[in-house]
């Protein structure tokens, strides 16, 4: 369940909105004024937010600069400006997406879930950037990988293949989301440079595809990360 923060002044499509949202599995808390946005980024701490720029009392472009100095939670611009330098200011400001209104709520849901796939999770934050998935652990910084006690030595490639699925762990990830995110290949690519990388993957976790402990195949659809110590 997502807890999604809707920053919209509009209250007809605020409501339309957040009842979409919500019948699609959400937590939506609504604010309409960007003072009321500011003062709900710690007070709900959202996994995400979803914010107009219209905004009666401050504009959208400086709730979001605000947003980065208080928090690193994804924000999806969502506004009726359609200008291609809007766009381009507002990302490269930081925003992680933009939709252009009119949208409904099963298209914002969908650009939620695809912000969500490439943003660590808030609780893997902490502070030496580790990211720990049962006896699984990473550490970016150092580039380095313990799987109880034992060092695993990966390639480049490996490495950032693992560290993607651990963020997004119980997440399924497709091929092309990975191809995208590791390889930086474009949508469309395909080759298997993903099969060969978990194949090799799973066998220095000294896992099979046949019998999977982390790395689990969803048939037609992708790969997920788990955590074996939570399984029955």
């Amino acid at each position: 369940m997502v807890q999604i923060l809707l920053v919209e002044d509009d209250e007809a499509i605020r409501r339309a909105l957040s009842r979409g949202l919500a019948d699609l599995g959400h937590t939506v808390t609504t604010v309409a004024t960007g003072a009321e946005a500011i003062s709900s980024f710690t007070a709900h701490r959202p996994d995400v937010v979803v914010l107009d720029l219209g905004l009666p009392d401050i504009d959208g472009a400086h709730v979001l600069a605000m947003s980065r100095v208080v928090d690193a939670v994804p924000v999806i611009i969502a506004t009726a400006r359609d200008a291609e330098d809007d766009v381009i200011r507002l990302l490269n400001a930081g925003a992680d997406d933009y939709l252009v209104k009119p949208f409904s709520a099963a298209q914002m849901d969908a650009r939620i879930r695809a912000v969500l796939r490439r943003t660590p999770h808030p609780q893997q934050a902490v502070a030496t950037n580790e990211v720990v998935v049962g006896h699984l652990r990473l550490d970016p910084l150092r580039h380095t990988v313990h799987l109880r006690d034992r060092e695993i030595e990966l390639s480049r490639k490996e490495f950032e293949l693992l560290h993607v699925l651990m963020r997004n762990v119980g997440t399924v990830m497709t091929k092309q989301d990975l191809l995208t995110q590791v390889w930086q290949l474009p949508w469309g690519s395909a080759d298997r440079t993903v099969d060969v990388h978990l194949s090799w993957l799973r066998r220095k976790l000294g896992e099979s595809a046949a019998d999977p402990r982390y790395l689990v195949s969803v048939r037609g659809v992708g790969i997920k990360l788990v955590d074996p110590t939570t399984r029955r």
